[in-house]
Protein backbone atom coordinates (compact mmCIF):
# COMPACT_ATOMS: atom_id res chain seq x y z
CA UNK A 1 0.00 0.00 0.00
CA UNK A 2 2.61 2.27 0.59
CA UNK A 3 4.87 1.55 -1.77
CA UNK A 4 1.73 2.26 -4.28
CA UNK A 5 1.43 5.34 -2.88
CA UNK A 6 4.67 6.30 -2.97
CA UNK A 7 4.75 5.50 -6.89
CA UNK A 8 1.17 7.63 -7.41
CA UNK A 9 3.52 10.74 -5.43
CA UNK A 10 6.42 9.57 -7.75
CA UNK A 11 3.84 10.29 -11.02
CA UNK A 12 2.52 13.06 -9.59
CA UNK A 13 6.36 14.57 -9.53
CA UNK A 14 7.12 13.55 -12.77
CA UNK A 15 4.16 15.51 -14.15
CA UNK A 16 5.76 18.95 -12.57
CA UNK A 17 9.10 18.60 -14.06
CA UNK A 18 9.35 18.94 -17.96
CA UNK A 19 11.86 18.78 -20.24
CA UNK A 20 13.06 22.12 -22.22
CA UNK A 21 11.13 20.63 -25.60
CA UNK A 22 8.22 19.64 -23.42
CA UNK A 23 7.87 23.34 -21.76
CA UNK A 24 8.62 25.07 -25.02
CA UNK A 25 5.58 22.96 -26.81
CA UNK A 26 3.13 24.07 -23.74
CA UNK A 27 4.42 27.88 -24.11
CA UNK A 28 4.16 27.81 -27.96
CA UNK A 29 7.39 28.72 -28.32
CA UNK A 30 10.26 27.22 -30.35
CA UNK A 31 12.85 25.29 -28.39
CA UNK A 32 15.52 27.87 -29.31
CA UNK A 33 13.47 30.68 -28.30
CA UNK A 34 12.96 29.18 -24.74
CA UNK A 35 16.85 28.31 -24.45
CA UNK A 36 17.46 31.92 -24.93
CA UNK A 37 15.51 33.10 -22.23
CA UNK A 38 17.48 29.84 -19.85
CA UNK A 39 20.95 31.37 -21.06
CA UNK A 40 20.11 34.85 -20.09
CA UNK A 41 18.50 33.71 -16.88
CA UNK A 42 15.33 34.42 -17.38
CA UNK A 43 13.98 30.97 -16.67
CA UNK A 44 15.38 28.86 -14.15
CA UNK A 45 16.41 24.97 -14.66
CA UNK A 46 18.04 21.83 -13.25
CA UNK A 47 20.33 19.29 -14.64
CA UNK A 48 19.64 15.43 -14.01
CA UNK A 49 22.59 13.33 -12.94
CA UNK A 50 22.61 12.60 -16.54
CA UNK A 51 22.67 16.12 -17.53
CA UNK A 52 20.20 16.34 -18.77
CA UNK A 53 17.83 19.74 -18.60
CA UNK A 54 14.64 19.93 -16.62
CA UNK A 55 12.22 22.91 -15.67
CA UNK A 56 9.48 22.52 -13.00
CA UNK A 57 6.11 23.69 -13.59
CA UNK A 58 6.23 26.32 -11.01
CA UNK A 59 9.08 28.05 -12.24
CA UNK A 60 7.24 27.65 -15.94
CA UNK A 61 4.28 29.74 -14.52
CA UNK A 62 5.87 31.96 -13.11
CA UNK A 63 8.27 32.56 -16.23
CA UNK A 64 4.48 32.58 -18.30
CA UNK A 65 2.64 35.38 -16.14
CA UNK A 66 6.15 37.89 -16.23
CA UNK A 67 6.68 37.07 -20.14
CA UNK A 68 2.81 37.56 -21.06
CA UNK A 69 3.04 34.27 -22.83
CA UNK A 70 -0.55 32.35 -23.67
CA UNK A 71 0.44 28.57 -23.05
CA UNK A 72 -1.27 26.38 -25.39
CA UNK A 73 -3.35 24.76 -22.88
CA UNK A 74 -5.72 21.31 -23.70
CA UNK A 75 -8.69 23.85 -23.68
CA UNK A 76 -7.48 25.95 -26.51
CA UNK A 77 -5.86 23.54 -28.80
CA UNK A 78 -7.18 19.89 -28.73
CA UNK A 79 -10.21 20.51 -30.65
CA UNK A 80 -9.73 24.16 -31.74
CA UNK A 81 -10.06 24.09 -35.75
CA UNK A 82 -7.93 26.12 -37.80
CA UNK A 83 -8.02 27.27 -41.20
CA UNK A 84 -5.04 27.96 -42.90
CA UNK A 85 -5.68 29.84 -46.10
CA UNK A 86 -2.82 31.08 -48.43
CA UNK A 87 -2.09 30.41 -51.97
CA UNK A 88 1.44 29.64 -51.64
CA UNK A 89 1.61 25.89 -51.05
CA UNK A 90 4.56 25.57 -48.67
CA UNK A 91 3.27 27.89 -46.44
CA UNK A 92 -0.09 26.23 -46.27
CA UNK A 93 1.76 22.67 -45.52
CA UNK A 94 4.24 24.29 -43.37
CA UNK A 95 1.49 26.23 -40.86
CA UNK A 96 -0.91 23.32 -41.45
CA UNK A 97 1.78 21.17 -40.12
CA UNK A 98 2.80 23.33 -37.36
CA UNK A 99 -0.11 23.86 -35.88
CA UNK A 100 -1.40 20.28 -35.62
CA UNK A 101 1.87 19.35 -34.18
CA UNK A 102 0.67 21.76 -31.25
CA UNK A 103 -2.44 20.03 -31.16
CA UNK A 104 -4.82 21.88 -33.16
CA UNK A 105 -7.33 20.55 -35.73
CA UNK A 106 -5.90 22.33 -38.81
CA UNK A 107 -6.72 22.48 -42.54
CA UNK A 108 -5.51 24.23 -45.72
CA UNK A 109 -7.84 26.35 -48.59
CA UNK A 110 -5.24 27.52 -51.31
CA UNK A 111 -7.69 30.91 -52.16
CA UNK A 112 -10.89 32.57 -50.79
CA UNK A 113 -13.74 30.16 -52.84
CA UNK A 114 -11.98 27.29 -51.30
CA UNK A 115 -11.82 28.82 -47.91
CA UNK A 116 -15.57 29.37 -48.59
CA UNK A 117 -16.21 25.73 -48.89
CA UNK A 118 -13.87 24.71 -46.08
CA UNK A 119 -15.92 27.33 -43.73
CA UNK A 120 -19.12 25.08 -44.15
CA UNK A 121 -17.39 21.49 -44.26
CA UNK A 122 -15.00 22.21 -41.37
CA UNK A 123 -16.33 24.98 -39.63
CA UNK A 124 -13.09 26.37 -38.30
CA UNK A 125 -12.43 28.41 -34.90
CA UNK A 126 -9.25 30.39 -36.34
CA UNK A 127 -8.56 31.38 -39.85
CA UNK A 128 -4.96 32.40 -40.94
CA UNK A 129 -5.66 34.37 -44.23
CA UNK A 130 -3.09 35.70 -46.74
CA UNK A 131 -4.25 38.95 -47.96
CA UNK A 132 -2.94 38.63 -51.32
CA UNK A 133 -4.27 35.81 -53.47
CA UNK A 134 -5.46 35.22 -57.00
CA UNK A 135 -9.16 35.97 -57.52
CA UNK A 136 -11.32 36.80 -54.09
CA UNK A 137 -8.18 38.06 -52.25
CA UNK A 138 -7.60 38.08 -48.34
CA UNK A 139 -9.77 41.46 -47.78
CA UNK A 140 -12.92 40.18 -49.46
CA UNK A 141 -12.76 37.00 -47.39
CA UNK A 142 -12.65 39.13 -44.20
CA UNK A 143 -15.33 41.07 -45.02
CA UNK A 144 -17.91 38.34 -46.05
CA UNK A 145 -16.87 36.34 -42.94
CA UNK A 146 -17.15 38.94 -40.90
CA UNK A 147 -20.65 40.52 -41.93
CA UNK A 148 -22.59 37.27 -42.13
CA UNK A 149 -23.70 36.44 -39.03
CA UNK A 150 -23.13 32.93 -39.08
CA UNK A 151 -19.54 33.07 -39.18
CA UNK A 152 -18.76 36.23 -37.69
CA UNK A 153 -17.23 34.77 -34.59
CA UNK A 154 -14.21 33.12 -36.55
CA UNK A 155 -11.30 34.83 -35.09
CA UNK A 156 -9.19 36.16 -38.27
CA UNK A 157 -5.43 36.68 -38.26
CA UNK A 158 -4.45 38.36 -41.30
CA UNK A 159 -1.10 37.83 -42.85
CA UNK A 160 0.87 39.65 -45.14
CA UNK A 161 3.87 40.20 -46.88
CA UNK A 162 3.17 43.72 -47.34
CA UNK A 163 3.42 45.46 -44.03
CA UNK A 164 1.74 49.01 -44.81
CA UNK A 165 -0.24 51.45 -42.95
CA UNK A 166 -2.95 51.57 -45.71
CA UNK A 167 -2.92 47.68 -45.73
CA UNK A 168 -3.30 47.49 -41.58
CA UNK A 169 -6.19 49.99 -41.47
CA UNK A 170 -7.84 48.01 -44.56
CA UNK A 171 -7.38 44.93 -42.96
CA UNK A 172 -8.24 45.98 -39.11
CA UNK A 173 -12.03 47.99 -40.97
CA UNK A 174 -12.62 44.86 -42.65
CA UNK A 175 -12.53 43.08 -39.31
CA UNK A 176 -9.68 41.18 -38.83
CA UNK A 177 -8.44 40.47 -34.94
CA UNK A 178 -4.63 40.53 -35.64
CA UNK A 179 -2.27 40.30 -38.60
CA UNK A 180 1.12 38.91 -38.88
CA UNK A 181 4.04 40.03 -41.31
CA UNK A 182 5.86 38.06 -43.29
CA UNK A 183 8.19 36.35 -43.11
CA UNK A 184 6.35 34.55 -40.08
CA UNK A 185 8.08 33.80 -36.61
CA UNK A 186 6.63 30.17 -36.16
CA UNK A 187 6.52 30.63 -32.37
CA UNK A 188 5.12 34.44 -32.62
CA UNK A 189 2.28 32.80 -35.11
CA UNK A 190 1.11 30.45 -32.04
CA UNK A 191 1.11 32.79 -29.54
CA UNK A 192 -0.99 34.91 -31.89
CA UNK A 193 -3.38 32.25 -32.14
CA UNK A 194 -3.98 31.71 -28.34
CA UNK A 195 -4.01 35.19 -28.03
CA UNK A 196 -6.56 34.99 -30.38
CA UNK A 197 -8.51 31.68 -28.45
CA UNK A 198 -8.04 34.05 -25.22
CA UNK A 199 -10.46 37.20 -26.66
CA UNK A 200 -7.33 39.38 -27.30
CA UNK A 201 -6.87 41.42 -30.11
CA UNK A 202 -3.06 41.40 -31.58
CA UNK A 203 -0.52 42.55 -34.00
CA UNK A 204 2.68 41.25 -34.36
CA UNK A 205 5.83 41.54 -37.11
CA UNK A 206 8.33 39.14 -37.72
Amino acid sequence: MHQNEHRKEGLVVNREILSVPEAAKYCAVSRWTLWRHIRSGDLRVSRTPGGHYRVSRKDLDVFIRKNGIHPLTRDHAEGTRVLVVDDDPAVRNLLTRVLSDHGYRAEGAADGFDAGVKIVSFRPDVMLLDLIMPGMDGFEVCRRIKKNPETSHIKILALTGYDTVENREKIMAAGADGYATKPLDLSLLLQQTAALLNGKECTLSA
